[in-house]
């Protein structure tokens, strides 16, 4: 976004010298880097249990795969699509609209990632305790220890009743 706000743009063939280092920008730091950080945080999740049980945890790993995914197809891709187009805009092959089109959708992917990447950083530094909702439908299935002792109650009513029900010898 820096590049395209603060780069020369006044002729086509500087556009596109921009646009041909914004491509290498996104191929070789951008994407490995936001690899990297999504591989060490699944890693950081199946490594570290406590992890796997946080509402947080997941939407922010979500959140990791949509960026790497947003960047990948959208920012790369439209990135080499537009050093192409605007090559061929300095060659006078293409009209400018289709370049003014494809930008429009690129400013609004970027402003979506953007977004993307700022719930990421705050659910990763603010770490809200989610809780996730129970099936109210089931049963307690003894996953808190209220649900344990009603089990173990249950468990012991229905052995009492087996015993007065069984016939004596």
């Amino acid at each position: 976004m820096v590049i395209l706000i603060t780069a020369p743009q006044a002729t086509p063939s500087s556009y596109a010298d921009m646009r041909v280092t914004i491509a290498a920008i996104s191929n070789y730091v951008l994407l490995p880097s936001l690899a990297v950080a999504l591989i060490s945080g699944l890693l950081a999740m199946a490594a570290h249990r406590p992890y796997t049980e946080k509402v947080w945890a997941w939407i922010k790993a979500a959140t990791g795969i949509l960026m790497f995914k947003g960047v990948l197809t959208i920012v790369g891709a439209k990135a080499d699509y537009a050093a192409s187009v605007s090559e061929r805009i300095a060659s006078g092959e293409v009209d400018v609209e289709v370049l003014e089109t494809a930008l429009a959708y690129e400013w609004q992917a970027l402003i979506t990632i953007l977004a993307i990447s700022v719930l990421n950083v705050v659910l990763g530094v603010w770490r809200p305790n989610i809780k996730r909702r129970r099936n109210s439908g089931r049963a307690d299935t003894g996953s808190t220890r209220i649900g344990m002792e009603r089990q173990r109650e249950r468990d012991r009513l229905a052995a009492a009743e087996k015993a007065r029900s069984a016939p004596e010898n």
